[in-house]
């Protein structure tokens, strides 16, 4: 408990008015902390913490234990009172006192009797500072009365008569709770008509031959003891008319016949309340209970209004069928006049109850307990209502306040006690009791005078840690008498904190509205009265907030997958953050689908049921974020279900469906399929689809099928499995509605016309015994139809046509219904022959040595007998022009479509002999030939030579043998040879021209260069030209008398007294290399880099038309032509910037090598192919050595 600063007080004037009092003993109010260290120096009166009930009803069955206790320093010591005087519990075995309590254990269970100890008990706690009492506490034990021995007579009454079964309980305490069972403890039942009142008697507004029974029982519960009393069943008998009439009818005469006077209606009468009014009262806070039941036939109902106001909303309720009005929690304001109104088709009535509500006393304001200083004032309020008003009257430590030991320092002013200037003897208990006829309040209030220095009672050096941001509330619990002041000091300042920034509440504590950083520190509270001084430090640090830095997201997923939630927090790093993860606001299920780690919550396999809100809650010492998510689990729809087929016509039903659950997803449509259990059984076709908002169709049905349907329901993820099929609906039969289709007539054979269609199917036959009417005549004749009826077929074969004549043709479905509609009519012909006549005047046009074009007549349309496929020629390679070799070749065949009279052949060979015919066609074959056309191709340019050797190298002369161009294409006149040199950087060398004989297939060169590579271009030529090029490349062998000199040198260059100045030299030629490497970067020779980039496209350019020129050097391993485009300088050399070949042509990646300042060593090699005697040879001067050589 807490203290309240206060201001300072004012002194009362003596003509104050009593509020100004009242306001004086609120602002006087001093609390004393709950603080144990603190109770146990200061002293206190006596106060009542427990008591027993005032009406007190006990179970004779057990010890009677009456409650009381009390609080106060020094504990209080305890006295009974009983009937008004002193309870001597010493004399009395059978009762004990609770150690340290006022509390009474009566032991009535081993003797004694619990009606002895029946009265009205009271309990004293005193001590030096006074006396408090408690409550008036009766003593009544409990009764359970049985039911007085009566005979019962049974009851015997027409039917429609009213009845009232009494049942007059025992009187027990408390009050039985009254209820009708039979002899199987099973509840009568109740209704408008039949129902229990509020006495317990059981009412029937009229009775029915159904209530004739012999075990109407009234049963009284008493819940105090746990008994169940029984009253004597009663027997009731309800006699129809029929019955009555039976019984007295000999005895009537026809006047006094009852029969129909035992039914007659009659208007509603009251069973209960009796009159037109009557009265009732209750007290306030209680129900309200009004009660009116009515008989009559047939059965009345029951209206309650309320005269002059309305019925209070909140509180009202009805029961027993709206026999009972009842309002709750009942006011002064709920008097007044009540009625019922009772009310059937031949009437109503009304009852009027006056309602008074009175009360016994309830608090205004009680009485609170007042800690004063020495020389203080104050004052006791006890302010108390009720109907009648009660009498206030005050008692001191239980005494009589008249009687009661004189205190000048109070004044007692009705239900008001003044104190002025009071002192440490004036410290008392005072009682006020309130009360009138209904009951009455007793409450202990204490006056305690104390002189206390200030004392602090927040634990010194308490460590407050705040959220930053957050409001910052430092305690500082204090006591004193008189009323202490506080003030707040930080970090030892010498002014005391404003109120501008802070708040100062009343019970000490300080408040920092928005705590920041710059909050940290230590805050002194100082508590000061006139009778001394206190002070006490706390500490108050700042923390970061935590914060939820990436919340989890709305999530939509499929049954049966995953699903991940993130949650990052981030905090202050002193404090040591617990993440927990809920669903629905609860613990996450216990199953092992649950994973969660770090920052993340996984739910695997979802399910239905793990739909719903989750949340991620971060909890630290100070403070807690949350932040939450939706999962919705969603699925294809469940299958829809009850299929109901209406509406069953001939030609359409109509088909109603339940949905399934749509698990979340929304269906879009329902599929509806259909299967004929007649023709197709197990098969399954496409009926419909409507809208996911439709769960009705109206289907259109076919005649003469055995209908089974399903539905599937389909959203956003796909589809449901299927219905189940509904019921079996089989349609009448009807004539089909549709004729085949694809109906053709083509002849087979010359003299027959073969009609053909597609059959309906079943589903399509509307009905039983299928057939077709097949029809056909002649176009262009005046025949009538011819027609014959065949069975559920595909195709009929009329004999004895004509060749090739066009037929009308039909074809009609037929069903034992009847006709389907007049068929289309469709053209055919009769069977096709063989074309009689051949292409005539056929000419051929050679455009080139490959191409010819040929031009032929049309043959008459009689004649092609068919339908005209097109025109076909046969050519063939008879002989050659140059070997006239007679030597028939295959046939080859070009087909023309349609009717056109003329056509290319390609891809002839040149200076050939050719024979060519045409032949008409139809669908049935070739027509007779032509006469052979015969016709010869002129002469082209051959191919390349078949192979091109370099054999013998020499030191100066290569030989060169060759094989003729395979295709000659014309007569050779001559070959072409054209070689180059390639010197030592790749530069080609000027072009020689020869001109050889076409009888050979050998040629020498002489007067070469030693070790030097070549490179040769050889064709041949026919008149039309020359063909294409082979190339090759070689080597002339090295000077054996230099190479024996350059070995005499480097032996020389091995002696110890040659090796200084070979070392100035290479270091010389080293220099020189270098600088004729940087001048090559710059412009003049092209460095291997480049020459190996270029290398990736080897060709080289041919030979050109005009002139005869090269191009581009080019390696001649894969003797392909030279690049067009460019041409060589007027020195017949190719400049070194244009040549594309890199060292791999040369060097191949195996002998080469490279010097230590970059620069190639290696040899030319020419063909892979060529001996390696060929491949060393090397026109440059690879190493310091070999140059040195050259040099001498």
């Amino acid at each position: 408990m807490q203290l309240k600063i206060m201001p300072k007080k004012k002194r009362l004037s003596a003509g104050r008015a009593p509020l100004m009092l009242f306001l004086c003993q609120m602002i006087s109010a001093l609390e004393v902390p709950l603080d144990p260290k603190l109770l146990e120096d200061l002293v206190q009166p006596p106060t009542i913490t427990q008591q027993s009930p005032k009406d007190y009803i006990i179970d004779p069955r057990e010890n009677i234990v009456i409650q009381c206790e009390a609080k106060g320093k020094p504990p209080p010591s305890f006295s009974w009172t009983r009937n008004g005087t002193h309870f001597d519990i010493d004399k009395d075995p059978l009762v004990t006192m609770k150690p340290g309590s006022g509390t009474l254990i009566i032991n009535i269970m081993s003797e004694g009797k619990a009606e002895t100890y029946e009265g009205v008990y009271q309990c004293t706690a005193r001590n030096e500072r006074g006396a408090a009492i408690s409550n008036n506490i009766v003593i009544r034990p409990s009764r359970s009365p049985l039911w007085t021995k009566e005979k019962l007579e049974p009851i015997t009454l027409r039917n429609g008569q009213s009845l009232v079964l009494p049942c007059r309980p025992p009187i027990g305490l408390p009050p039985p709770i009254i209820f009708w069972m039979d002899n199987s403890f099973q509840r009568l039942p109740q209704s408008e008509r039949v129902s229990q009142g509020l006495n317990g008697d059981l009412y029937f507004s009229n009775v029915l031959p159904e209530d004739t029974r012999e075990d109407y029982i009234c049963y009284a519960r008493f819940n105090h003891t746990q008994t169940i009393q029984q009253k004597q069943p009663i027997s009731v008998k309800v006699i129809s008319v029929d019955e009555l009439n039976d019984t007295i009818a000999a005895n009537l005469s026809d006047t006094e016949f009852y029969g129909a006077k035992s039914h007659r209606q009659r208007p509603p009468a009251f069973l209960t309340p009796d009159g037109n009014t009557s009265r009732k009262e209750e007290l306030r806070g209680n129900v309200l209970s009004l009660e009116c039941i009515a008989e009559g036939l047939p059965t009345p109902i029951i209206y309650w209004i309320k005269e002059d106001g309305t019925l209070p909303i909140n509180r009202t309720f009805y029961r027993n069928f709206k026999k009972t009005l009842q309002i709750v929690q009942v006011t002064e304001a709920d008097s007044g006049n009540y009625q019922c109104i009772a009310k059937n088709a031949l009437g109503a009535i009304h009852h009027t109850i006056s309602v008074t509500v009175k009360a016994a006393p309830y608090w205004i304001i009680a009485p609170q307990n007042l800690v004063l200083s020495p020389e203080e004032d104050g004052a006791l309020i006890c302010r108390a209502s009720g109907n009648p008003k009660p009498r206030i009257s005050w008692l001191s430590n239980g005494v009589p306040i008249e009687i009661a030991p004189d205190d000048p320092s109070r004044k007692i002013d009705g239900d008001t006690i003044i104190f002025s200037k009071v002192q440490e003897r004036s410290s008392a208990v005072y009682q006020c009791n309130a009360s009138n006829e209904y009951g009455y309040l007793l409450a202990n209030a204490f006056v305690n005078v104390l002189a206390e220095p200030p004392r602090i009672l927040t634990s010194a050096n308490t460590l407050y840690q705040v959220i930053a941001n957050r409001p910052a509330l430092l305690d500082c619990a204090f006591f004193g008498s008189p009323l202490p002041t506080i003030e707040w000091f930080k970090d030892a300042k010498g002014s005391a904190l404003r109120e501008d920034i802070y708040v100062l509440h009343e019970n000490g504590t300080l408040e920092i509205p928005v705590a920041q950083k710059d909050s940290t520190g230590t805050y002194t509270c100082v508590a000061r009265n006139k009778l001394g001084m206190a002070k006490n430090d706390v500490h108050l640090e700042i923390k970061d907030p935590t914060r939820i830095i990436k919340q989890p997201e709305y999530a939509v997923v499929q049954r049966g997958s995953t699903v991940s939630f993130e949650c990052k927090v981030k905090h202050d790093h002193t404090l040591i953050p617990t993440v927990t993860w809920l669903k629905d606001h609860g613990e996450l299920p216990s199953d092992g689908r649950f994973t969660v780690d770090k920052d993340h919550l996984v739910v695997a396999d979802v399910s239905d049921d793990d739909g719903g809100t989750y949340t991620c809650v971060a909890n630290t010492t100070l403070d807690n974020v949350s932040a939450s998510a939706v999962l919705s689990v969603v699925d294809v729809p469940n299958p829809p279900f009850d299929l109901e087929m209406t509406d069953q016509l001939d030609r359409s039903v109509q088909l109603s469906w339940t949905p399934g659950d749509d698990n979340n997803s929304p269906i879009t449509k329902f599929i509806i399929e259909y299967e004929d259990a007649m023709h197709e059984p197990g098969l399954w076709h496409h009926q419909t689809e409507v809208p996911g908002t439709q769960t009705t169709a109206q289907l259109k049905l076919s005649p003469y099928v055995n209908y089974s349907f399903r539905v599937m329901a389909e959203n956003n993820l796909g589809r449901s499995l299927p219905s189940e099929a509904s019921e079996q609906y089989l349609t009448k039969a009807a004539e089909p509605d549709k004729n085949p289709t694809a109906v053709e007539g083509l002849g087979s054979e010359p003299d027959n016309l073969v009609i053909t269609w597609k059959p309906l199917n079943g589903f399509e036959s509307n009905g039983p015994g299928l057939q077709y009417k097949v029809s056909w005549r002649q176009k262009d004749g005046d025949d009538e139809w011819t027609s014959v009826v065949v069975a559920n077929v595909s195709k009929y074969i009329v004999s004895g046509t004509p060749t090739f004549v066009p037929y009308l043709i039909k074809v009609q479905a037929l069903n034992d219904a009847g006709f389907a509609p007049e068929p289309a009519v469709v053209m055919g012909h009769s069977g096709e022959d063989l074309p009689m006549v051949a292409p005539g005047n056929v000419r051929v046009n050679v455009v080139n040595s490959t191409l010819a074009e040929v031009h032929w007549d049309p043959v008459p349309l009689k004649s092609i007998r068919g339908h005209l496929q097109g025109y076909r020629i046969y050519y063939w390679k008879a002989q050659s022009s140059l070997t006239r070799n007679r030597r028939h070749l295959e046939k080859k065949i070009l087909t023309f479509q349609g009717s056109k009279t003329h056509g290319m052949l390609p891809g002839l060979e040149p200076f050939s002999h050719y024979s060519l015919n045409v032949r008409v066609v139809n669908g049935k074959g070739e027509g007779p030939a032509s006469a052979d056309k015969v016709f010869n191709t002129p002469e082209g340019v051959p191919s390349a030579p078949s192979s091109l050797k370099i054999v013998n190298p020499t030191l100066d002369s290569l030989t060169l043998e060759w094989e003729p161009p395979s295709h000659p294409n014309g007569i050779l006149t001559e070959y072409t040879l054209k070689y180059q040199p390639i010197n030592s950087t790749h530069e080609l060398g000027p072009l020689v021209d020869l001109k050889i004989p076409a009888n050979k297939t050998r040629w020498t060169l002489k007067n070469l260069n030693f070790s030097t590579r070549y490179k040769f271009y050889f064709y041949a030529q026919t008149a039309a030209g020359s063909g294409s090029q082979i190339t090759e490349e070689a080597i002339t062998t090295v000077d054996e008398g230099k190479l024996a000199m350059a070995s005499r040198q480097v032996d020389i260059a091995t002696q110890g007294w040659f090796i200084g100045l070979m070392c100035a030299v290479a270091l010389l030629i080293l220099i020189l290399l270098i600088v004729c490497f940087i001048r090559r970067n710059k412009g003049g020779k092209y460095p291997v880099k480049e020459k190996e980039d270029a290398h990736a496209d080897p060709e080289i350019q041919p030979m050109k038309e005009d002139d005869g020129t090269f191009g581009e050097y080019s390696d001649a391993e894969d003797h392909k032509p030279l690049k067009k485009g460019s041409r060589t300088p007027s020195d017949r050399t190719v400049k070194k910037e244009d040549s594309d070949d890199s060292l791999v042509d040369y060097g191949e990646g195996v002998n080469g090598q490279f010097n230590e300042d970059g620069s190639f060593i290696g040899q030319y090699s020419g063909k892979k192919e060529k001996e390696p005697a060929e491949g060393n040879e090397s026109s440059e001067a690879p190493s310091p050595v070999n140059a040195m050589n050259s040099f001498v």
